[in-house]
């Protein structure tokens, strides 16, 4: 069994070596046979062992104990018509299979071999080889068949009933006993949850569920799930977000169990379904749309809020902070200290996050993993803080992110944040109450407590740029500074009052702008 990257497709291959193919709430959708290496030997002459989604959801490969490797063109769309794009022939059965990234494909052979395989050049190649079936990591007292990696160690168990959690150097780390309990059967199969914080173990009419502590740097018991009359559980498959758990059977039965330490409501718009320790199901209860907040170290995730006319999201772990833009998608987690939840959030810019706590400004670009900077300064607000990060691509230049701030109420600072360095200051004689970096962050404008605007240059010309700075006292009122071709534009204009400079004049371009009118109502 095996789940779609984008959690739309669940597949199942039967014991007829037929892939049926269902959607999220396991309804069946579509189904197409799988073929052998060679038509002569027959539809019985092979077992599949391995079955896995491209990374784009629209092929699959399966792995056959006919030396062969298919890969299967599905499709977006259910009904859509299925070809073999790919096929890999091997000099042994094929015993496992996984599809990590674009194009390839990662497989084990029966004769010892780890192998990757090339959708795009459709060439296979021997990335790591042993002499035998498998390599030695630690002898278990059994069989293992039910095998799995969770985060911090490798969780094994077999007829012996017993489940045995190892170290990544093979030394014991627990061991669960349950030889002593009579209506216990040998273990069959085994699977970790996507944020491996988890990890379900099934044997006959039962699903035992161990779950990691980071408190406590052990596995836990949870109570287990007995289902009479279900038999031997063959096959187990845990959604990619991590909502559902699906065990088939030996009776070829497909179970679907919801996975969920706790669900809530928030503010009526969001359902919030926490899956397991480290990661948050969010859903927008009008458009159904979902994102999975995911702490990538482990941590537990506490309160998750929703901020920001409910675009944003900020949830704390024990050691981390997490934030990201719900509509695209990006999340971010980076180092963070407790500070009692005294942080200031701010998102009036869509590509960073500004937080502000104890004096001190940290921005977090939306999809980074890193602090994309901080400074210290007293004066949050922002109307006194610009970002601009890869707004407008200049030749020659991968990455350009600036900030300009207040070191205090008359001095403004800019700085270089991938480089990070001081561009430098610019000291005023009376108080700013706004300011605002080009597009480029090479050009900043500034206005003083006097209504007195400065275009200051210094950094590199640019060419076409536009700023809109808020009208004194006037909800709706703003004051609109055009400057088209600014290799001739003048520096250090100042205005007595906000005016608005017509950017269709060409004329006025190669001159001193001329005053067109008042404040311009939008």
């Amino acid at each position: 069994m095996a789940w779609s990257y984008n959690n739309a497709k669940f597949a199942v291959c039967t014991v007829d070596r037929v892939v049926l193919l269902y959607d999220e709430h396991g309804e069946r959708r579509d189904k197409f046979s799988t073929k052998p290496a060679d038509a002569k030997y027959g539809r019985k002459s092979y077992m599949v062992k391995g079955m896995a989604f491209s990374p784009d959801s629209t092929k699959i490969a399966i792995g056959q104990t006919d030396n062969i490797i298919y890969v299967y063109k599905i499709g977006e769309e259910w009904g859509d018509k299925k070809v073999i794009c790919n096929k890999f022939i091997q000099t042994s059965a094929v015993t496992c299979l996984l599809w990590p990234a674009e194009n390839i494909i990662v497989f084990g052979l029966a004769e010892g071999k780890v192998r990757l395989a090339n959708a795009k050049t459709n060439k296979s190649s021997t990335i790591y080889g042993t002499d035998s079936f498998v390599g030695k990591l630690v002898t278990h007292p059994c069989p293992p068949y039910a095998l799995t990696w969770a985060s911090s160690s490798i969780v094994a168990a077999g007829c012996d009933k017993k489940i045995i959690a190892y170290g990544k150097e093979g030394h014991v780390i627990q061991t669960f006993d349950y030889s002593r309990d009579p209506l216990e059967k040998e273990f069959t199969t085994a699977v970790t949850s996507p944020g491996g914080q988890s990890v379900v173990i099934g044997s006959y009419d039962r699903l035992r569920v161990l779950n990691w502590s980071p408190r406590r740097s052990a596995w836990e018991e949870a109570k287990p799930k007995e289902i009479a009359h279900l038999y031997t559980i063959t096959a187990l498959a845990w959604k990619r977000d991590g909502s559902r758990l699906c065990a088939g059977t030996l009776c070829g039965g497909v179970e679907q169990f919801d996975c969920c330490l706790r669900r809530s409501i928030y503010k009526n718009r969001f359902e919030m379904t926490y899956v397991g320790p480290s990661q948050v199901i969010v859903k927008n209860l009008s458009t159904g749309t979902r994102v999975v907040l995911k702490s990538h170290y482990g941590y537990e995730i506490d309160e998750v809020k929703i901020l920001g006319k409910e675009r944003y999201l900020v949830a704390h772990t024990s050691d981390t902070l997490l934030v990201g833009d719900l509509n695209s998608n990006k999340l971010s987690e980076v180092a963070w200290q407790g500070s009692g939840g005294n942080e200031k959030f701010f998102f009036d810019n869509e590509n960073v996050c500004m937080i502000f706590n104890a004096g001190e400004l940290t921005l977090v670009e939306y999809g980074s993993n890193e602090i994309l900077g901080s400074v210290r300064t007293e004066f949050m607000n922002p109307h006194l803080i610009s970002v601009r990060i890869n707004e407008r691509r200049q030749r020659g230049m991968e990455e350009n992110k600036r900030l300009a701030y207040l070191i205090d109420i008359k001095t403004i600072a800019a700085v270089d944040l991938v480089g990070g360095y001081n561009i430098g200051t610019i000291s005023h004689d009376s108080k700013i109450d706004w300011l605002e970096l080009n597009e480029t962050g090479h050009k900043l404008l500034f206005r003083d407590k006097k209504m007195r605007v400065r275009w200051e240059t210094g950094m590199p010309r640019v060419r076409g740029v536009s700023w809109a700075c808020p009208g004194a006292g006037k909800v709706g009122v703003t004051a609109l500074i055009w400057c088209l071709l600014l290799d001739t534009c003048h520096e250090g204009i100042q205005l007595l009052s906000p005016r608005c400079f017509n950017p269709l004049d060409t004329a006025q371009h190669r001159s001193t702008p001329t005053a067109l009118g008042p404040l311009v109502t939008f």
